[in-house]
């Protein structure tokens, strides 16, 4: 089995002043490729924190964690930076678009800071801006957009490199609950055509939608189980 990503007896200490804060205190656990994963947790849980790692946002104190076949916490800055920028697809709650640019343009960030945008790689733009539904909503700016309108943009956006991973960090939390649904249903359609996702959230109903619920308390795992959604992608 393929893995996405692999996390093993990771730590992550902070010193604040004469304080060391054990944030993380051993997490290991593995995301195969097509697996839709919730993390959960109290605050203080070192939810954040987990975030920032898979995120590539920051190193563990100790322990690995492998995207792909390659160590995050062996990276230098410049290799983590392009990791970041490349093969993780971010998904945030406050959508994060830049209100000058069109729904389509908006997709397209991540190939310019690569610099890159070929006619192969607009038309994959458009491809995922139709597999989101805004086919009909390219030429539109942020502010002409409902709040599910920007979200799905934002995981068009998240997907346009092929990531190990969407991480997905409280998609759903500036979203009425009809608007919330129609987002988890179209997280639940990416997996089903294969894509892993890793979601952070504090709902219940929200990680209810997952195939998998990690649950953190005090920085290690306290639960790993499957859901009644789980299904074995052939």
């Amino acid at each position: 089995m393929k893995l996405a990503a692999k996390l093993e007896n990771l730590t992550k200490h902070y010193v604040l002043k004469s304080e060391t804060v054990r944030a993380l205190r051993g997490v290991s656990f593995d995301v195969p490729e097509g697996d839709y994963v919730a993390i959960m947790g109290p605050s203080g849980s070192g939810k954040s924190t987990l975030l920032n790692l898979l995120g590539c946002l920051d190193r563990p104190t100790s322990g690995a964690m492998y995207l792909g076949d390659a160590n995050v916490a062996k990276m230098n800055d410049n290799q983590l930076s392009y990791t970041r920028a490349t093969r993780i697809g971010f998904v945030f709650q406050s959508y994060n678009l830049i209100q000058q640019l069109t729904v389509v343009e908006n997709i397209e960030v991540p190939l310019y800071y690569q610099g890159r945008l070929s006619k192969s790689d607009r038309a994959r733009c458009l491809e995922l801006a139709e597999m989101v539904g805004l086919k009909d909503r390219l030429g539109h700016r942020p502010a002409q957009l409902s709040g599910g309108q920007q979200q799905r943009v934002a995981i068009a956006r998240s997907l346009v490199n092929d990531p190990y991973f969407v991480l997905a960090d409280e998609p759903t939390g500036n979203l009425d609950s009809v608007t919330t649904d129609e987002i988890l249903r179209l997280f639940e359609n990416l997996n089903q055509l294969g894509k892993t996702i890793i979601l952070v959230t504090h709902e219940d109903e929200v990680s209810a939608h997952a195939k998998r619920v990690i649950r953190l308390r005090d920085g290690l795992v306290q639960t790993d189980e499957l859901t009644k959604n789980r299904i074995v992608l052939n």
